[in-house]
């Protein structure tokens, strides 16, 4: 399997208040159909909960509640907002494969990780090596809600795919395309005006790139 030289790591995630006045102020509780002080009270009690160390958990909004159709324009880079390929069209039917998660309105993702070493490896060879470090994949919208609050995890170079989430065909087969999230290169259908925005795409089960690691996490807590 190809190896893929180390890179600096990235700095901590910003505390959980920092976070929800972060959702709050892209209207992301709105979105979800609740309030901006039930989504701080969240965040204060998670952090109370980690008794002051939680630099280390990224806050997310569920699925169900923000769909990654929602919240991939609020993403932004080089002044240019987020946007979903127009051949995705079906993005918000990418659910959980394989991960419970918590049965709440918000929760917290714990230990993210790009997953750079696993770059210009398949999802198909990405998957089973996560498995065994005891590592979940991200979901879509996990990986949106990652680069929302902290932008430099996506970087020419080194973006990432988030297998956790999978597309099951009527048939019952799963479907090959994979959600990723990178930078477009303002090419094809994407247009001109789009180069170096953020990019919720896809790309086969089974192919590899060298742009694109696998973002995984320890666990998930509600």
């Amino acid at each position: 399997m190809p190896v893929t030289p180390p890179t600096a790591p990235l700095p901590p995630l910003p505390p959980l208040a920092a976070q929800a006045e972060r959702l709050i102020e892209l209207g992301v509780h709105e979105i979800a159909g609740v309030s901006a002080d039930a989504l701080r009270t969240f965040a204060a009690e998670a952090a109370a909960a980690a008794a002051g160390d939680d630099r280390g958990a990224l806050l997310a909004v569920h699925p169900d509640r923000a769909p990654a159709s929602a919240l991939a324009p609020l993403l932004r880079r080089a002044d240019k907002p987020g946007f979903v390929v127009v051949d995705m069209p079906d993005v918000d039917d990418f659910a959980p494969s394989g991960i419970e998660l918590p049965d709440a309105p918000f929760y917290l993702v714990t230990g993210v990780d790009r997953g750079d070493r696993m770059s210009n490896w398949s999802p198909e060879e990405a998957l089973p090596a996560l498995t065994g470090e005891k590592r979940t994949p991200l979901v879509l919208t996990e990986g949106i809600h990652w680069v929302l609050q902290q932008p430099a995890a996506l970087e020419r170079n080194l973006c990432f795919m988030t297998i956790g989430s999978r597309l099951r065909k009527a048939n019952g087969a799963m479907d090959a395309r994979t959600p990723a999230i990178w930078i477009s290169n303002g090419t094809g259908r994407d247009g001109r005006e789009r180069r170096d925005a953020p990019k919720v795409g896809w790309c086969w089960w089974g192919n590899r790139h060298t742009w694109l690691g696998f973002a995984s996490a320890t666990g998930r807590e509600g």
